[in-house]
């Protein structure tokens, strides 16, 4: 471990023990690096590094503050580093597997807790899902705020920001799946509305069944293509 990771390592023991709660302003340069026995080039290449992970926040000409530590900020920059496999199948794949993992289990969770009012959103999204269908670039954009809402109604801030990081690497090779199956926009279609019915009826093992049975038949068809040797990658139509 380098001298800056230990110093990283010591203001984030700081915010972990409580002495630095979220919200809360860290000591003047010169201090923080005489309580933790740095230097002030370390003690400021350490701030520098949380800044960038969203852990701490400069304010210029106020000082250094630790955030808010919210899942939805300190995971802001899985998405980012998702796109960064593009182009990439076997990436591609492994992501599809992570969905398969969190999502159906999400969705059993969403049954137990949705209110009527997140019901409600989730059925707007399958309407206009329905009346895009012959549009693959709108049905897919609705595709997936409808999924977003499935998941809000868990509650769980953590892995709504885990699968919206995956999510938009994923809504690429729907789309191009829809480009290249014109069975794809009624199975998705389908799909949807019985991920819906078992919301509806709060049966979250049944939900959970549905859901499963979504994200599985768009990794099969992934799969499918990767056992075939077809290396193009899935893009938007503007990149086709």
């Amino acid at each position: 471990m380098s001298l800056t990771d230990k110093a990283i390592e010591q203001i984030r023991e700081l915010i972990r023990t409580g002495a630095l709660p979220p919200g809360s302003k860290l000591p003047p340069e010169p201090d923080l690096a005489a309580q933790l026995g740095l230097s002030r080039n370390l003690a400021r290449e350490a701030v520098k590094a949380l800044a960038v992970a969203r852990v701490l926040e400069v304010r210029r000409g106020d000082g250094t503050y630790v955030t808010s530590l919210q899942p939805s900020l300190l995971l802001e920059g899985l998405g980012g580093a998702v796109e960064l496999l593009q182009g990439d199948f076997v990436a591609l794949r492994d992501l599809m597997e992570v969905r398969r993992l969190l999502e159906p289990t999400a969705t059993a969770l969403a049954a137990t807790r949705i209110s009527d009012d997140q019901l409600a959103d989730i059925e707007r999204h399958l309407n206009a899902m329905r009346e895009a269908r012959d549009d693959v670039e709108q049905l897919n954009a609705h595709d997936a705020a409808f999924h977003r809402a499935v998941i809000s109604a868990t509650g769980n801030e953590t892995l709504l920001t885990l699968l919206e990081g995956i999510s938009g690497r994923t809504l690429r090779a729907r789309i191009w799946r829809g480009l290249v199956d014109s069975r794809a926009a009624g199975r998705t279609l389908a799909e949807h509305e019985s991920i819906f019915n078992a919301l509806s009826s709060r049966d979250p093992a049944l939900s959970q069944a549905a859901a499963l049975l979504h994200v599985s038949t768009t990794e099969q068809w992934l799969r499918q293509h990767l056992h075939a040797g077809d290396t193009e990658p899935p893009g938007t139509p503007a990149q086709r």
